[in-house]
């Protein structure tokens, strides 16, 4: 009769897991041990080499008998009947047999079969064809746990991926968002720069008209005062060793000297703003420059700040004519 290591190994499994399950089930039976191969078949260690325990043999039959000699020297006297021995564990729903309480606890926690009853009956050595069949079902169980792995495995590579791709979509969104925001806060920044620089436009303009209004109507008033036919009487000889009267100028000549060394000139009202300068440069210089600038005088060197711009020309010392130089804003 093969030996229960031999029985495993004629079933498919290498003789050092066939070994190890019999030790682990404490050489309870094939059965027991296939069913643990069964749960254990995925452990990391399960081909790591296995050394037999001390005071066993594997490879021998537990079923073997161990009557000695002594059994010759029996007297022909009859024994006493004695009780039936239980040899095995049946499951009373479907009747199958058990050897052990943990083929009885495997089989339950496979099958949910609860009632099981002590039976007389011994468990037959399998035969060829249940040892195939066996196999045959040990292979498609083997299979199926892979093929349940595997899909498991595809499961958990498809929800990782998906979790990607929505992290990455939302970083997309979040930083779309953000870019338009930015967008749209720059765009409201211009825009009141602009309105700004309109309206100091529009209140240099009113300026500027405002004075050449008062000009025209001083220029009209001194020409009503004249008479038409009389010449205009000269003028008193100076006293000798009195200095002459200073002379009230009511324009100002101003030569603006670009960044490129180009020069533009132009004559502006004694009152008009610095201001008015300002805007004038920025509509007719030819140097290809934009933005912002700063004039200073060069000599002596004065560097005009935004107070100045509201003042006129000649309380900034630039009547009756001067240069100025264009600049980088300080």
């Amino acid at each position: 009769m093969p030996t229960d290591v031999e029985t495993l190994m004629e079933m498919g499994f290498p003789r050092n897991r066939a070994e190890k399950a019999l030790a682990k089930t404490s050489y309870k039976g094939v059965q027991v041990a296939m069913d643990w191969l069964f749960a254990h078949n995925d452990d990391a260690d399960i081909d790591e080499p296995f050394e037999v325990p001390q005071g066993k043999t594997l490879g021998s039959n537990d079923s073997e008998s161990d009557t000695t000699s002594s059994g010759d020297s029996k007297t022909a006297q009859e024994t006493p009947a004695q009780p039936a021995q239980v040899k095995s564990i049946k499951c009373d729903e479907c009747g199958k047999k058990l050897r052990t309480p943990d083929d009885i606890q495997v089989h339950a926690a496979r099958t949910g079969h609860q009632s099981f009853s002590e039976s007389t009956e011994e468990i037959k050595p399998l035969t060829e064809e249940e040892k195939k069949e066996q196999l045959v079902r040990l292979q498609e169980r083997l299979k199926q746990k892979q093929a349940e792995r595997i899909a498991n495995e595809k499961k958990e590579a498809l929800d990782r991926e998906k979790l990607r791709r929505k992290q990455g979509k939302e970083m997309v969104q979040a930083k779309q968002q953000m870019e338009i925001d930015e967008a749209k806060q720059l765009a409201a920044l211009k825009k009141r720069e602009k309105m700004e620089e309109k309206l100091a436009r529009e209140r240099v303009k009113e300026q500027i008209a405002r004075d050449r209004a008062d000009r025209a109507a001083r220029g009209g008033k001194k020409q009503e005062g004249v008479p038409p036919t009389q010449p205009p009487a000269a003028a008193p000889a100076p006293a000798p060793g009195s200095s002459a009267p200073k002379k009230e100028y009511d324009t100002c000549r101003l030569q603006i000297r670009q960044t490129n060394g180009s020069a533009i000139t132009q004559s502006f009202g004694a009152m008009e703003p610095l201001a008015a300068v300002r805007v004038y440069i920025e509509l007719n210089r030819t140097d290809g420059q934009t933005g912002a600038f700063s004039l200073m005088t060069p000599f002596p060197r004065k560097v005009f700040t935004l107070e100045d711009m509201e003042k006129p020309l000649k309380e900034l010392g630039l009547v009756p004519s001067a240069v100025l130089t264009i600049t980088s804003p300080q």
